[in-house]
């Protein structure tokens, strides 16, 4: 089955339906995905400015990531919900659009970002902790964060004028 024929039989559920043609469920699941993205990006942007440097520099990464990525990992976790809802509801409009498919990548990109500096740089954290000037890959880590998820976010809002259809 091609992706196409699976997403308009999707698009054609009882669910999909549902919440596309709801007066009430539609814009409280749009609601929620902006409210949870902006916690979640509030408390990353806060995170990736003080691996720059530029906020929060005299407290140490490790007690800034400890208080934010929890809030974070909430926030992510509603926006993936909801943002999966308004997916199910309109998904073919979805996959035809560019800034839809810009944004995927994008959040894959943010993830990937995440995990490498997680999965390096982070684990040496207690040797460069206090320092106001964080080292250059963290710096780097945290200037990309912002880049993806500002395209993220840019694409995220321009689905809604989709000029090259």
């Amino acid at each position: 089955m091609s992706p196409v024929k699976f997403l308009e039989w999707l698009e054609n559920t009882g669910g999909s339906v549902g919440i596309r043609e709801s007066i009430l469920f539609y814009p409280l699941v749009e609601s929620t995905h902006v409210l949870s993205l902006c916690l979640f990006l509030g408390m990353i942007a806060m995170l990736d400015l003080r691996l720059l440097g530029l906020g929060l520099r005299s407290v140490p990464v490790s007690q800034t990531a400890g208080r934010l990525l929890p809030w974070a990992f909430a926030g992510f976790a509603l926006m993936v919900v909801s943002g999966a809802l308004l997916f199910y509801s309109t998904p073919l409009r979805a996959y035809h659009n560019i800034f839809f498919r810009i944004k995927v990548v994008g959040i894959a990109l943010a993830g990937l970002n995440a995990l490498i500096f997680h999965r390096t740089i982070y684990r040496r954290v207690l040797a460069w902790d206090n320092a106001p000037a964080p080292p250059r890959r963290a710096k780097i880590a945290g200037a990309a964060s912002l880049i993806l998820w500002s395209v993220v976010v840019i694409c995220g809002r321009m689905q809604a004028y989709n000029w090259f259809d």
